[in-house]
């Protein structure tokens, strides 16, 4: 299992970042895409390490097209050397319409074809032949010498895309090189619905588990003694209740039998009681959801609950970590 972490936007340090965690022994960065672009922090860092993968986790598909895409994507390639994991996710309607002030719909056909669309222009440049793709949502038949650069000396980029609900999870399967596993999904979550899901896509495409990358950014409560192991505790459940009050990750309560918990969470975010909500997330539920461990633990417990499952792990903490743990956090998962 390779271990991933990531990479913010701070000014001036975002190479020390990424050198810091190819260091640490990190196999990969991700850069979020919140109050900043995904896409840029990994620029800098293509250009101050040389061993470490770099990906966008998550870039807001919809947000943009397959052309622009496809252009960050390729340039990324060849500024990293062949580096670059092109990580996308749909994000939910109301960020795209009243966010980004784009169309939505249809979701799940609508990133397949998105998808099929980035693949069709990068096979142009690849090949020369023209640029002829034409879908239900994307058009792509202009293509001039100017604008073409020609094949990337290193390969496409794998695509992973991110999924909760089972046709998105499909479509990962059928059309992209991975999932990229939301932090909001427990362990039963990814063994009952969405490897099955994963590998349903996959077979419409005639692939096999092999062919797929699971990434999974898990919760993770641990800390030095048992105050950092509270605020640790306060934090995730905080983190868990924000995931639970959206409608669209109802499905991973209701498996557990935690359907009425997302009703309560959701008419709370409403009215704004944030620390109200991660009041509401029992143990058992952060049992489900977090691997609670001490420091040193942590490595084999993540191993043991999801070693044959997925394929990178990064550590989904919203709290701070001394530094110091960091390199035996890391060390762990190569022992």
């Amino acid at each position: 299992m390779k271990v991933d972490g990531g990479i913010g936007f701070e000014k001036g340090g975002m190479g020390d970042a990424a050198r810091q965690a190819e260091a640490l022994g990190y196999d990969g960065v991700w850069a979020a895409e919140t109050v900043h672009d995904a896409f840029l922090p990994l620029a800098v860092a293509a250009e101050t390490t040389e061993r470490i993968e770099l990906g966008t986790g998550i870039a807001v598909a919809f947000a943009r097209n397959p052309m622009n895409l496809a252009v960050l994507a390729n340039d990324l390639q060849t500024l990293s050397g062949g580096r670059f994991l092109l990580g996308l996710g749909s994000q939910i309607k109301p960020h795209i319409t009243k966010r980004f002030s784009m169309p939505w719909s249809h979701p799940a056909p609508r990133m397949r074809e998105m998808i099929q669309a980035i693949r069709a222009i990068w096979r142009a440049w690849e090949t020369g032949d023209k640029l002829d793709f034409r879908g239900e949502f994307y058009t792509h038949t202009l293509m001039t010498p100017m604008f073409d650069p020609g094949p990337n000396p290193h390969g496409n980029p794998p695509i992973l895309l991110a999924g909760v609900g089972e046709l998105m999870t499909e479509v990962a399967g059928e059309v992209a090189d991975g999932l990229l596993v939301h932090g909001f999904t427990t362990e039963r979550y990814l063994r009952e619905v969405t490897m099955p899901a994963l590998l349903r896509g996959a077979a419409k495409a005639g692939k096999t588990r092999a062919d797929l990358t699971l990434s999974y950014p898990g919760f993770v409560i641990t800390g030095e003694d048992d105050a950092a192991v509270e605020a640790a505790t306060t934090a995730v459940k905080q983190q868990i209740a924000f995931y639970g009050s959206t409608p669209a990750y109802r499905p991973v309560l209701e498996l557990h039998g935690w359907g009425d918990l997302q009703t309560e969470l959701n008419t709370l975010s409403k009215r704004g009681e944030w620390v109200k909500m991660g009041e509401l997330i029992g143990d058992d539920v952060v049992d489900a959801f977090a691997v609670v461990a001490p420091i040193d633990e942590v490595p084999a417990r993540v191993l043991a609950r999801f070693g044959d499952l997925v394929d990178r792990f990064s550590y989904y903490t919203p709290y701070k970590v001394d530094p110091e743990h960091w390199r035996s956090l890391v060390a762990g998962f190569h022992a």
